[in-house]
């Protein structure tokens, strides 16, 4: 579908289903994630959301992430709450796959992936949130031009202690494909 250096974004497979239900329920992997996703993670549950999504698709994008060399499934990443008067969206990006991490694969993803909204959807600006204990994501959002655009303090509860938030977004103007 979209070829970057390292990946490729299709779209889901039905085989990925059992593969991003193992992600999602790494503890590693969680706790990156969103709390408002169920742990542990069912398959039926992950069905559920696929067709979720399917069904309200006029706004919402979703992507395999593909190793380009093995054609191996290794995380995902989806369009969001795409506003199209104010031509903004969040986005959502996970490498699930733990041999990937640090190695580039999720920065060429998500360069795919802003080059796909800028271009293809017509947005102006891309934002996302990461939880400031999540080092590895941040360093990668910066690397392809992402910008923080503050904190919230104490936004996310887990395991006992409150984390901040940070929210981050690019611009089109910004963005050098």
């Amino acid at each position: 579908m979209y070829s970057g250096k390292l990946v490729k974004l299709r779209a889901y497979k039905e085989a990925d289903i059992e593969k991003a239900v193992e992600f999602i329920n790494d503890e590693e992997v969680k706790k990156l994630l969103d709390s408002n996703i169920p742990f542990p993670m069912t398959k039926w549950q992950e069905e559920e959301w696929v067709k979720s999504r399917k069904a309200n698709s006029d706004f919402t994008y979703d992507f395999a992430i593909e190793d380009l060399k093995t054609g191996k499934y290794i995380g995902g990443c989806s369009i969001n709450e795409c506003n199209v008067k104010n031509r903004t969206c969040e986005i959502g990006i996970m490498i699930g796959d733990k041999e990937y991490w640090s190695k580039g694969y999720g920065s060429d993803a998500l360069k795919l992936l802003i080059k796909f909204i800028f271009e293809e959807v017509n947005m102006n600006k891309i934002k996302l949130k990461v939880f400031s204990f999540n080092n590895r994501a941040i360093a990668c959002y910066k690397k392809v031009g992402f910008k923080e655009e503050g904190i919230l303090k104490k936004e996310l509860y887990r395991s006992g202690k409150y984390y901040d938030v940070i929210p981050m977004a690019i611009f089109k103007d910004d963005f050098d494909s």
